[in-house]
């Protein structure tokens, strides 16, 4: 058995780059993920976690709504920008996590 192979991947830079930050404080070379990661599919037989679309709520799911209804969330939301109620990004993003957070418990 060959002690190693080439692999070489094409992925999206920033991906790579989270993936190296993460990695990076588990104290784990990229290299060594993916073979884990190669590993883990020869034992399962399989992708070794879930691969499934979001559960995204009805009220947002834009797959569920009509043209009038998703005509008149934009208004709605339009609507808010002009009367000044937003967040900053970084408090939606919080207030998002936090949501689904609460909804997985």
């Amino acid at each position: 058995m060959e002690k190693s192979v080439t692999l070489n991947i094409r992925v999206s830079p920033d991906v790579k780059k989270s993936a190296e930050t993460v990695l990076s404080q588990l104290g784990v070379p990229m290299a060594t993920a993916i073979d884990v990661y190669l590993k883990q599919i020869a034992f399962t037989g399989g992708i070794p976690f879930p691969i499934i679309l979001p559960k995204v709520p009805d009220s947002i799911n834009t797959d569920m709504m009509d043209a009038a209804l998703i005509r008149a969330k934009l208004d709605e939301g339009m609507s808010d920008i002009e009367n000044g109620r937003v967040l900053p990004a970084k408090a939606a993003f919080a207030r998002h996590r936090e949501w689904r957070t609460n909804e997985q418990i």
